[in-house]
């Protein structure tokens, strides 16, 4: 699920600050012992930067196996909506909760920078929400200062706004159900440490999602193992441009009808389902038997089609998502028998560059 959200009048009310370390290596947690007011001046720089890597990511909420209560994080984010003094307080318990889970040795250490907002329009609404980053790099830079009426050169350690590491955007919204939930982890590994472990969230189940996963799967199902390095897109790809097509061209999801029509080998079957059992284990998403179909978010698999040929002459060939729809129209593999060379054609109407 995706929001329509708007960040333009957003202001931060305060900020929790915390230096989380891994109890494996016997690194401290240190925390706040003052809630951290932004300047009038800096509020323009900061907001922007603190949520500028929130657009357009999938909604998920809060979820706990017994209770929703049970749910820390859920519910000390409840408890600043609802008394706002609260968040020192209530921010140092987050860090503490990061830093109970954050055992594993692959964890690393880092800077924790959470923050109350106010101002931020949710479906035409305006709510508060509380924003959590984590930057686990620091980054040297140079700056140039004035001492004793002459110029020098320092070095020092900072936070790259560019390069945060996690972060998550906790939204006033859905307090009964699990509020709405932003995540990101650059780290690659979110289903895990970040998302299930620390934070405790689930996808929201709606179409689009479901739309995007079953295609996502259909796609890795249908697709060859090891396809030949020299094997054109057209040949590749057709499998799963075919089973594409059969979801595209329907608007109810019949998981009997798709296995029946779509994944036509048992071996598709067979990773189809290891792919429906995989989603469920790592994103605790159960797939459905039925539902509607949105077809924007069918589109989104073709990303996993292949789409580029290299080729032992050097050449490259990148194929864009348009020309992956009918790329039998404008490419032409053939074979040379003077050079003893296979080629590829290219049909065009102009060169763009």
């Amino acid at each position: 699920m995706i929001l329509k959200l708007n960040f333009e009048s957003v202001r931060i009310d305060g900020l929790v600050l915390a230096k989380v370390g891994n109890p494996s290596r016997d690194e401290p947690l240190q925390t706040s012992k003052t809630l951290f007011q932004v300047e009038n001046d800096d509020q323009a720089t900061l907001c922007p930067l603190f949520l500028k890597p929130f657009r357009n990511l999938t909604g998920q909420r809060f979820t706990h196996h017994s209770s929703l209560d049970k749910n820390e994080v859920n519910t000390s984010a409840a408890s600043i909506f609802q008394d706002p003094t609260t968040l020192l307080a209530q921010g140092c318990d987050i860090a503490q909760r990061l830093y109970s889970k954050s055992s594993h040795p692959n964890i690393k250490s880092g800077d924790l920078c959470l923050s109350l907002l106010s101002g931020v329009e949710i479906e035409g609404e305006t709510k508060r929400a509380l924003c959590i980053l984590k930057s686990e790099s620091m980054t040297p830079f140079l700056s140039i200062s004035t001492r004793d009426g002459d110029l020098q050169l320092e070095t020092e350690q900072g936070i790259n706004p560019e390069k945060i590491d996690k972060g998550c955007l906790i939204m006033e919204h859905f307090e009964k159900k699990g509020f709405y939930v932003l995540t990101f982890d650059r780290g690659g590994s979110e289903s895990r440490f970040w998302v299930r472990d620390f934070l405790g969230v689930r996808p929201i189940p709606d179409s689009a999602l479901m739309s995007k996963r079953v295609a996502e799967m259909a796609v890795t199902a249908v697709s060859p193992d090891h396809a030949e390095a020299d094997s054109p897109p057209w040949e590749v790809n057709e499998p799963a441009r075919e089973a594409l097509s059969f979801l595209q061209d329907r608007k109810q999801f019949s998981l009997q009808e798709f296995e029946e029509n779509a994944l036509r080998t048992e071996a598709a079957k067979a990773r189809f389902a290891e792919e429906r059992k995989r989603l469920a284990e790592e994103e605790g998403l159960e797939l459905q038997d039925q539902f509607e179909l949105s077809k924007r978010d069918i589109t989104k698999a073709k990303k996993l089609m292949k789409s580029v040929m290299k080729l032992d002459s050097g050449v490259e060939i990148r194929l864009k998502p348009k020309a992956l729809d009918h790329p039998g129209e404008i490419l032409e593999k053939g074979f040379d028998e003077k050079r003893r060379m296979n080629f590829i054609k290219i049909y065009f109407n102009e060169d763009l560059a």
